[in-house]
């Protein structure tokens, strides 16, 4: 890669760096990319492949009725590349996009590592020259010495709360006498595993849940969880039901062996494409290993369960965006300097790859002389974004998209529910598209 071109530093080959570098590379720029593992890793990650998937293996519903599935359908209209390999490694999961979370990331690395423009540096980042055009995406798990340098740069300290992982279990070892296959009001389908519970066995579930020993990370507050991801013991303790009616909730399930609703149901969804692996949705956790056995095992299904990965929690960082950055998410004091994925607010998978997709766009037309471009206000991406830059600083708290930060016009807010999120993605999809043709972007990858 010749030095005398025009370049951008991306910091990160997480969702969010490998979407921007992507965009930048497409734009006809050369890409230094940053990624400190495997070389130096991280409390939550397991390779050292790019993109890789933490948490869940979801990047959660598909549906156009949907904040998320608008979102992704916006990107897709973009020529996003992360979204493009989920679409390709997707697994059977309902309404839902889940990926085998292996093949993703590696069909993400092969892709970026091939690209003639994007040259990966195996290196741990630590200190930003506020001169050269630069996008942070080193996500929740930044480095400390990147943050010393990120704290200067930005004149701020940093806000984090505490995230949560599911635990995994083989699927060889789930008692099938105690589950069933079947998606809610689909009982044909074989997307997800259940595994019933009825009353007693859910109540002697969630009394060994609240009683069970907890892994109590460093600085832990529990004011600093995540309501989206929140921990399955932390919603057993908010009330008897609360499991029943949130992620154990039984809606549209029939057990088989009784012809009747469960009380309540832990469903399991494949995490690779040959299906061994079962990831317990929503039961993410930060119980002590040996606790997450006991406790997972008393759900009759998984009573004879091995476990290839136990829950866990990890402090994730983000800055106060709307203090400290601008509506483009460049750094006020440094505009060269962009921040994009979970570090900015944005919360969840798509939401990261959106972030990278505007930063790596707006980036790369700094470099190149143009002014940056914010996406329409009634597009999911543009409503995200304006969000994090511009909602208020004191108490700021992480973001998933939703439909609730488009602001609409009277003529749609006046609409039925129903109609209203229908007219919402119409619109949105239209004015995405119109300002895809303001970026020029090629039709095809870098």
């Amino acid at each position: 890669m010749g030095t005398e071109s025009p370049k951008v530093v991306v910091v990160g080959a997480g969702l969010s760096g490998c979407e921007a570098a992507w965009q930048i590379a497409r734009m006809g720029l050369h890409v230094e990319l940053w990624e400190m593992r495997p070389g130096t890793s991280t409390p939550a990650h397991r390779t050292g492949l790019f993109a890789e998937l933490v948490c869940s293996n979801s990047l959660k519903s598909d549906e156009l009725d949907s904040a998320q599935g608008l979102l992704k359908a916006e990107l897709r209209s973009l020529g996003s590349l992360l979204i493009s390999v989920a679409d390709r490694t997707r697994l059977a999961a309902g309404k839902a996009l889940a990926v085998d979370r292996d093949e993703f990331a590696r069909t993400v690395t092969k892709a970026i590592k091939s690209c003639e423009r994007i040259e990966v540096v195996p290196a741990e980042f630590k200190q930003i020259d506020p001169s050269q055009p630069t996008i942070i995406a080193t996500g929740p798990l930044t480095s400390e010495s990147l943050c010393h340098s990120l704290v200067a740069l930005l004149g701020c300290e940093h806000l984090f709360f505490f995230d949560a992982i599911a635990p995994t279990v083989e699927a060889e070892t789930v008692d099938m006498e105690f589950a069933f296959w079947g998606t809610r009001y689909r009982p044909s389908s074989h997307d997800y595993l259940n595994c019933p519970l009825n009353r007693e066995q859910y109540l002697r579930f969630r009394e060994a849940l609240l009683q069970a020993e907890k892994v109590q990370p460093h600085d832990f507050e529990p004011r600093f969880l995540f309501e989206g991801c929140l921990p399955v013991e932390e919603l057993a303790r908010r009330g008897e039901m609360t499991l029943a009616f949130g992620p154990l909730k039984p809606v549209g399930l029939v057990d088989p062996r009784t012809g009747r609703r469960p009380f309540a149901c832990v469903q399991l969804r494949r995490e690779n494409a040959s299906g061994t692996l079962l990831g317990l949705v929503g039961c993410q956790t930060r119980l002590k290993y040996s606790e997450q056995r006991r406790v997972f095992r008393m759900i009759p299904a998984l009573r004879k369960a091995r476990f290839a990965r136990f829950g866990s929690m990890h402090k994730n960082l983000f800055v106060n965006s709307p203090s400290v950055l601008s509506k483009f998410s460049q750094a006020r004091r440094a505009p060269n300097i962009f921040l994009a994925g979970q570090i900015t607010g944005v919360e969840g998978y798509v939401e990261s790859i959106a972030s990278g997709l505007v930063a790596g766009v707006n980036a790369a037309r700094v470099v190149l002389g143009l002014e940056p471009l914010l996406p329409p206000a009634e597009t999911m991406i543009g409503a995200l974004q304006r969000h994090i830059t511009t909602a208020e600083s004191k108490g700021f708290q992480p973001m998933n998209a939703n439909f609730g930060l488009i602001e609409l016009p009277p003529a749609l807010a006046r609409l039925p529910r129903a109609k209203r999120k229908q007219a919402i993605s119409q619109a949105a999809i239209a004015a995405v598209q119109e300002w895809k043709k303001g970026l020029n972007l090629p039709q095809d990858g870098p």
